[in-house]
């Protein structure tokens, strides 16, 4: 066991949250990643409200007692309509992002939610614990999906976090095993936020086309895209190119959005078309090589990282 602030404040034995990914992270994965120690979180960013109701009561259902929550990103359409549900139906783990943590947070807490917001910037951490977060996610340039602007690496990012803020800090960004974990831990954070791992599990949403791809890409296959949009890590394919050819001859933002067309992510992800599909994934996916069990992969992060703080070896 390896006891930090983010395993009090969660009630876990381990301090692991699986990252509330798009299209990925279903109430299935989150509840593996509950009953294995850890935080698990239901990804609402590519739901409608309703579904995602749907998915609470479902894990409600598996898991009532396990530390599981909803990852919310607060630019996201449905956000309002979202944060009733999560009030009404009782969930006790709320992670945001993508905006202002001042939103939501006074009105989560009040309910007796722990909340936590996700950030790229020592800077930006500070203005978390300034609007009354419980911790704070600050995620490197590594990680997939949505990105911060300013390319901080995790490296840079966690130790300057840590100096900044008196909260909990978690680490995230190209963390994918217990070396990751420990280091993160080593640096100052009191835990770790894993998505691209967690996305290649059996209980993961998504397509089996999307998970094969995960299992043979490279560390170089990914590329950071749609800077003038909102950033984010994709692996390369025919739509990259189209769009990453677009923004080299200077599109505008209403150029690419008719380049990128709808429901890209949904498209890749969830439908698994791996070449006219978004495949939003970070830099750990080279490391990929297989698709274990969410909960296996909980414990093997957790053994690898507790061996090596007691000064052993990687396995």
């Amino acid at each position: 066991m390896i006891r930090t602030r983010i395993t009090d404040l969660f009630g876990v034995k381990y301090p692991i949250i699986q990252g509330g990914m798009i299209w990925v992270s279903g109430w299935r994965l989150a509840a593996a990643v509950a009953k294995a120690g850890a935080v698990g979180l239901i990804g609402a960013g590519s739901m409608m409200p309703e579904l995602l109701r749907e998915h609470i009561r479902k894990i409600k259902k598996e898991d009532p007692q396990g530390a599981w929550g909803v990852n919310l990103p607060i630019f996201f359409q449905y956000a309002e309509e979202m944060v009733s549900i999560i009030l009404e139906e009782g969930v006790k783990i709320v992670f945001t992002s993508g905006g202002s943590p001042k939103k939501y947070t006074h009105r989560l807490k009040e309910q007796g939610i722990k909340v936590a917001h996700v950030t790229a910037t020592p800077d930006l951490a500070v203005k978390c614990e300034e609007a009354g977060v419980d911790a704070v996610v600050v995620e490197g340039f590594e990680a997939g999906g949505h990105n911060g602007r300013d390319e901080l690496t995790t490296m840079v990012l966690v130790p300057q976090a840590v100096d900044a803020v008196k909260i909990p800090v978690i680490a995230a960004g190209g963390i994918y095993d217990g070396r990751g974990m420990a280091a993160a831990l080593a640096m100052g954070a009191e835990g770790v936020q894993i998505g691209t791992r967690f996305a290649a599990t059996i209980e993961s949403s998504a397509h089996d086309h999307f998970k094969k791809a995960m299992l043979h890409a490279s560390p170089t296959d990914t590329f950071l895209i749609l800077r003038k949009l909102i950033p984010a890590r994709v692996i390369k394919n025919t739509w990259f190119e189209r769009v990453f050819e677009a923004e080299k001859q200077g599109a505008t933002e209403e150029e690419l959005l008719r380049i990128i067309g709808e429901k890209r992510t949904k498209i890749g992800m969830f439908d698994g078309d791996l070449e006219e599909g978004e495949l939003q994934i970070g830099q750990a996916v080279g490391a990929i090589r297989d698709l274990p069990s969410a909960g296996a992969l909980v414990l093997d992060i957790a053994r690898d990282c507790e061996n090596i703080l007691r000064g052993g070896v990687f396995r």
